[in-house]
């Protein structure tokens, strides 16, 4: 599996490096961003991966979110992967939140996306082998996931399905029950057909009733969200894990948005919480 370096920068005593590689599984090349620590050159990191929003690319969290500082300081490992395959063969859609920059971290069955959009086992699977040959300071038995609006469905529903690979968790503004809101009701629709219980493997607020896993899980999102009513809808996916056990520290920020300037501000929090559980 080889990989063709775009850049890379010294930050913070650790290394930001881009690389694009060639896809079987999704059929296009595709591009992600890895930030190693000062730590690596004394041994294994944990690794933590990071799934953006809609529109978005491994750039947003990597130039935007403040990530480097914090994992220089607590020793970690930052994975930043594309939202969807890409390329002039790959489907698209003019519409923001389908398809390119859209792939909602789930495997498409309905054409003309069945043949690419094969996001999630691209996450759990080929981009992990993919690392592991290719950074040696990846310890790939302590991982830990998390993500942004459809980046925080993503963290949420493979943790889920996965608890055993990602033991650590949290989210950014997520999409907890696409299955119920306007993003998710289209991006399934397109993506896996008429509602189903296809859907449910999807959703976060379904798979906590199935199989709430043991880890804490950190949420934050801005009571000035204007996506918040409509999209998010977090009493939902609060309410489910009140009643299935799962633990979770949901909180509401007062007068913040769903952009970077609140991820920034908060991002501290969510690396220390990682670090704290792959560290244990």
């Amino acid at each position: 599996m080889t990989l063709t370096q775009v850049s890379s920068w010294k930050s913070f005593g650790g290394t930001l490096s881009v690389h694009d590689h060639e896809s079987g599984l999704l059929g296009c090349t595709m591009r992600f961003a890895v930030y190693v620590p000062p730590q690596a050159k004394d041994g294994p990191v944990p690794v933590l991966w990071y799934l953006s929003g809609l529109t978005c690319t491994w750039a947003n969290v990597m130039e935007k979110g403040g990530i480097q500082e914090h994992a220089a300081r607590h020793g970690l490992m930052i994975i930043a992967p594309d939202t969807s395959p890409r390329g002039e063969d790959v489907p698209n859609d003019e519409a923001y939140d389908l398809g390119q920059g859209a792939g909602f971290y789930l495997t498409a069955t309905q054409d003309p996306w069945a043949k690419n959009y094969k996001m999630d086992p691209y996450i759990t699977d080929e981009l992990p082998d993919l690392i592991a040959a290719n950074f040696p300071a990846a310890d790939m038995s302590r991982q830990g996931i998390f993500g942004h609006s459809m980046g925080g469905h993503g963290a949420l529903t493979l943790h889920l399905k996965h608890p055993d690979t990602y033991k650590s968790c949290s989210a950014f503004s997520p999409i907890t029950s696409p299955a119920r809101v306007p993003w998710g009701e289209k991006a399934f629709t397109a993506y896996l057909g008429a509602p189903s219980i296809a859907w449910e493997q999807y959703d976060a607020t379904e798979l906590v009733k199935e199989r709430p896993s043991k880890a804490l899980l950190l949420i934050d999102t801005g009571t000035a969200d204007n996506f918040l009513e409509p999209q998010l809808k977090p009493e939902i996916f609060i309410k489910a894990c009140e009643k299935d056990g799962q633990r979770l520290d949901y909180r509401l920020r007062e007068g913040y948005g769903h952009d970077y300037y609140f991820i920034a501000t908060f991002m501290d929090e969510h690396i220390a919480h990682h670090a704290k559980a792959l560290k244990a």
